[in-house]
């Protein structure tokens, strides 16, 4: 069975490296975006020069029911049939304590990291397990090790969103592993990547680095490869694992 993999959120940082490095291995890809085409496009250019057979972009709010069945109504007309699901794509807003933030912001981000996810894992599961017709495969949440810290004074609403995402990864490996979906996860730490800027620190990953453990932030690059790793055969005995890519923190 062929690889054929989508990737939400891949038009950069994680999701772009992930999708790089999946094309070296010969997956069919599904690049989604919300707002950048631009980067999309270009991302899925790389695959296909990397190796990858196939290479689409296609855009959608994954908070959004109908938007995500066109997504996944996208990859079944144009692709093979599915065998992976990266749900990297989420949300970080500027830091705040808890006490001075809005409503919107919590509902926005609960919808976009916690809503989004499940949705494409309901997707994915449809299309890939035994019991529903499907041949199996794997689905990798990307959580965050806010979910350890907690995020005090910068955004405590981003790290309950990923604890969702934990508890969603070990209720939902139970539901599905006789079915023949592994579902797991990835808890990267401080990351070297464009979504710091959003929370209005884009400087956070250099600034922070020196202080963890192993002297400095990861690269996009090298949670990708955990993520990777948990998507292949070699981790086919890897279920509701979630593991740390944290550099020791």
């Amino acid at each position: 069975m062929k690889p054929v993999t989508l990737i939400t959120g891949a038009s950069q940082g994680i999701g772009a490296a992930t999708a790089r490095l999946l094309a070296t291995q010969g997956h069919s890809l599904l690049i989604h975006y919300a707002h950048r085409p631009d980067l999309a496009r270009e991302v899925a250019q790389q695959c296909l020069q990397l190796g990858s057979p196939h290479a689409i972009i296609a855009q959608a709010d994954v908070a959004d029911e109908e938007q995500v069945l066109k997504l996944f109504a996208i990859a079944d007309k144009s692709l093979p049939p599915l065998t992976g699901l990266v749900n990297n794509a989420g949300v970080v807003d500027t830091t705040s304590p808890l006490a001075d933030m809005s409503a919107a912001r919590m509902q926005r981000m609960l919808n976009v990291n916690v809503l989004g996810p499940m949705l494409c894992a309901r997707e994915a599961v449809k299309r890939m397990s035994t019991r529903l017709g499907g041949q199996g495969g794997v689905i990798v949440n990307v959580s965050s090790s806010a979910v350890r810290t907690g995020s005090p004074n910068l955004y405590v609403d981003y790290a309950a969103s990923k604890g969702a995402i934990d508890v969603l990864t070990n209720g939902l490996c139970k539901e599905v592993a006789p079915e023949g979906v592994r579902v797991v996860a990835v808890r990267p730490g401080i990351t070297d990547t464009g979504i710091h800027a959003t929370g209005g620190e884009p400087d956070r990953a250099t600034r922070l680095g020196p202080s963890l453990p192993m002297g400095r932030a990861a690269s996009a690059q090298e949670v990708a490869q955990a993520i990777v790793w948990l998507l292949s055969d070699k981790a086919s005995y890897t279920a509701g694992a979630i593991l740390d890519v944290t550099g020791g923190r």
